[in-house]
């Protein structure tokens, strides 16, 4: 943010010697702009999920950016994951499904890391399944 006032500061800086300080004026709105972008992008990046699998439960919390958290636990065994992909963008959308109801669930990745998610998550699922390992 630093960097981009100073690079208005000094663009602004002719049209105020100049006498054309209106336009200057002007011209701080998109640093204005970018300041609340920047801001709004740093609250909305405070939302996250979390998923944890054991052979008893599979947990998912998905907390918003304003800290309300919401909670859906499932038996591991009765979990399925719904995944739509695309042939040219990859994997779209990635739900959990159990008895009826479905959850959508990596909302904010990119199709990429969706794809890995869904690995482990079926790895985990599957390792669930299986039970606990004593040895």
């Amino acid at each position: 943010m630093a960097g981009a006032c100073l690079i208005s500061l000094a663009s602004r800086l002719p049209f105020v010697l100049l006498g054309a300080w209106p336009v200057a004026g002007f011209m701080g709105l998109d640093v204005a702009l970018l300041y609340f972008a920047f801001r709004a992008n740093f609250r909305a990046a405070r939302a996250y999920e979390d998923i944890r699998v054991t052979p008893l439960e599979l947990m998912l919390a998905k907390v918003t950016a304003a800290g309300a958290r919401a909670e859906w636990r499932f038996h591991p065994a009765w979990v399925r994951l719904v995944r739509k992909d695309h042939e040219e963008f990859g994997l779209l959308e990635l739900s959990l499904q159990s008895r009826g109801q479905r959850i959508e669930v990596a909302k904010f990745l990119g199709p990429g890391e969706k794809a890995g998610l869904a690995a482990k998550l079926s790895q985990a699922l599957s390792e669930a399944r299986r039970g606990p390992r004593f040895s």
